[in-house]
């Protein structure tokens, strides 16, 4: 009987022993992180021993891959939420308005045209102008340093990634190796830091594990991608830069760089490295884009209608803004010598979209198709197709499809499926600048003039004319004056007939009613001058009207008014594709409220999901914790119990030594 007290004794020592380890392990480690609590159970007493006990880690799987899943959820909206406040909160403040300045400006304008021969008021206008510009490229260079930044983020983000990823890797070769040996119950520190690894991996990514064979954990991206695979093989990530070597686009090396890298779904992907791409992509991209879509509509619209006035040393009106010229960046499996640089087609940057374009050489030679791209470099629409022409690709070469407003120049010999990137409204906003600092430059009166004679006895008037083109051949430069002379228009006696003559042509013409556009009407060279004009009222027969140079008409404001209502017109493209019916245009501070209205709900947009995830990723951590996480409370608990059951069981032990000792004094 003693010897069946001692048995039980001992295996009670050693089974309440291993209780106490276990429990003190959980409390000593109760702030390391990562760390799951452990249980240790014993089998029923058999033959007067305590069952062989097993340790074993507290973990619901299923409560731990919802926690993974949720950190993702709630990193990539705390990044893209954190990063797209600053420039939410910069372009929301009426000291960055770029409507402010644009106001300002036209403001000025308005000035001017109170006082056009004033050098004063056309110097505001040019020092407003420059304000504008200066507010552009302010913004364009914050958006610019904000890409750097993101840049600079993804390097550190996937090196980390990277790190976590060969850690997980090489942990699983620890855990097979031991996995099924006698120390297989003590790996469980190798088993914890590699949970830890991979809820780290799930705040950079999105993630999914399986069970592998022997104790492995196989990971994948929540797009599909493997990043760790069985035997010890896994795969990196690295950055690429195809063909913008700013643009870092994250790719996955496969095969430890003996296989063609896949390319990331950045639309896929959550964690910090998701929030970070989709900042870019769905913020920064955009706004880089539209600021430089406006920048580029405001100056091609004001330098084309300045084109069309004269100017205070009687001059017609030059270009009063510099539009930049980029060139197309090559992708680099071009196998040509090509190049192209890339501007605004003069009087065509209303068609400019806020996107970037490839250019791609077909098999057709000197054609090329031209493709708008989203923020995400995903087409736009249909190509359109163009032919080169004298190293030239704009609207007059389209062969179907539209210019989108491009001026393209090649240059050298590019093979068919030679592609290039053209970004020209991304940068446009820090590269236009003024060609001119002289406010005489601004062309605020007409060319031409018109009028009637004083004695026309009929009740008809002449409108003030209107021009449409300078470079028609109805103005000689040198000195600025009509080609032709004068033009003169007489009512004769049939009815809506007129006699329109100049010093060198001479019609005469059946107007069809309503007489606007009199010269179209009346054909010939007249149609070709690039003026015209409209008539109203009756005229009596006889009565005579005359067309002429503006000279000395420096207090003519007529082009300067339709320079000031560039403000009001529709001159920002707002899809690549749209109906025919729907309004495509908006004005340019309708253009600019929509960007920060835009960056406004998306970003708000960003912090209520943020918020939504962060408590389902408390809650999925409460839930985690409640399961794998140290209770002090219950630990402190177990531990009295426990050392109870060790004191008792010590206890039988020396029941049992006495019966023992006194069985041998009885049989001395």
């Amino acid at each position: 009987m003693s010897f069946n007290l001692l048995n039980i004794a001992n295996s009670g020592i050693r089974a309440n022993s291993d209780l106490l380890q276990t429990t003190s392990k959980n409390i000593a480690n109760v702030n390391t992180d990562g760390y799951v609590r452990e249980r240790t159970e014993h089998t029923t007493m058999i033959d007067n021993q305590v069952g062989k006990g097993q340790t074993y880690r507290l973990l619901n799987e299923f409560a731990q891959k919802q926690l993974n899943r949720d950190t993702s959820n709630k990193t990539f909206f705390d990044q893209f939420a954190s990063e797209a406040n600053r420039i939410d909160t910069l372009f929301s403040q009426e000291s960055n308005s770029v409507s402010t300045s644009i106001n300002s400006f036209f403001n000025n304008v308005q000035e001017a045209l109170n006082q056009p021969s004033s050098t004063v008021a056309r110097s505001l206008v040019m020092s407003d102008a420059k304000n504008l510009l200066d507010q552009m490229d302010r913004l364009s260079g914050i958006v610019l340093e904000q890409k750097k930044v993101v840049n600079e983020q993804l390097q550190i983000f996937s090196k980390e990634a990277n790190t976590l990823i060969e850690n997980i890797s090489s942990l699983n070769q620890e855990i097979v190796g031991i996995n099924g040996t006698n120390s297989a119950s003590d790996a469980s520190s190798a088993y914890n830091e590699r949970d830890k690894a991979i809820r780290d991996l799930s705040k950079l990514i999105d993630i999914e594990t399986l069970d592998g064979p022997n104790g492995e954990k196989l990971v994948f991206m929540g797009s599909g991608e493997a990043v760790v695979m069985l035997n010890g093989t896994f795969n990196l990530f690295s950055m690429s830069a195809d063909p913008d070597p700013n643009f870092q686009e994250l790719r996955l090396d496969v095969n430890g760089g003996k296989a063609v890298p896949l390319d990331v779904d950045a639309s896929k992907l959550k964690g910090k490295i998701g929030g970070l791409l989709a900042f870019r992509d769905d913020i920064l991209v955009p706004t880089q884009n539209q600021l430089g879509q406006m920048g580029l509509a405001i100056a091609d619209a004001f330098n084309q209608q300045n084109h069309l006035g004269m100017d205070a040393s009687g001059q017609l009106g030059g270009d009063i803004f510099k539009i930049p010229t980029v060139g197309g960046l090559p992708y680099q499996n071009n196998t040509g010598t090509g190049s192209i640089t890339a501007t605004v087609e003069p009087g065509m940057g209303n068609e400019l979209p806020a996107s970037d374009f490839i250019i791609t050489y077909t098999a057709n030679p000197n054609e090329v198709s031209i493709q708008p791209i989203d923020n995400k470099g995903e087409p736009l629409g249909s190509p359109s197709l163009a032919n080169v022409v004298a190293g030239v690709i704009d609207s007059s070469t389209v062969v179907s499809g539209e210019s989108f407003g491009l001026q393209i120049n090649a240059a050298g010999t590019a093979n068919p499926g030679d592609q290039f990137q053209v970004k020209l409204s991304s940068g446009a906003a820090g590269n236009i600048s003024l060609l001119t600092g002289r406010g005489e430059d601004l062309a605020l009166a007409s060319p031409i003039r018109t009028a009637a004679n004083v004695d026309n006895t009929g009740t008809a008037s002449i409108s003030a004319g209107e021009v449409s083109d300078v470079t028609a051949g109805g103005f000689t430069t040198a000195p600025l004056a009509l080609t032709n002379g004068p033009i003169n228009i007489v009512k004769t006696a049939n009815p809506n007939e007129y006699i329109i003559s100049d010093n060198v042509n001479t019609t005469t013409v059946t107007i069809t009613p309503p007489a606007n556009n009199m010269l179209n009407q009346a054909g010939g060279a007249f149609a070709t001058y690039g003026f015209d004009f409209n008539m109203e009222g009756t005229p009596a027969v006889g009565d005579s009207f005359t067309l002429e140079f503006n000279e000395g008409g420096f207090d003519d404001n007529r082009n300067g008014l339709k320079l000031a209502d560039l403000q009001n017109g529709g001159l920002v493209r707002q899809n690549v594709v749209t109906s025919a019916t729907a309004d495509n245009h908006k004005t340019f501070n309708q253009a600019y409220a929509g960007l920060v209205t835009e960056i406004g709900v998306v970003t708000s947009q960003a912090k209520t999901n943020g918020a939504a995830f962060d408590a389902l990723a408390q809650q999925s951590e409460a839930w985690y914790e409640s399961l794998s996480g140290v209770n002090l409370d219950e630990e402190a608990a177990n531990l009295l119990r426990f050392q109870q059951s060790y004191a008792a069981s010590a206890q039988v032990l020396s029941a049992a030594r006495s019966i023992f000792e006194t069985l041998l004094s009885a049989a001395r």
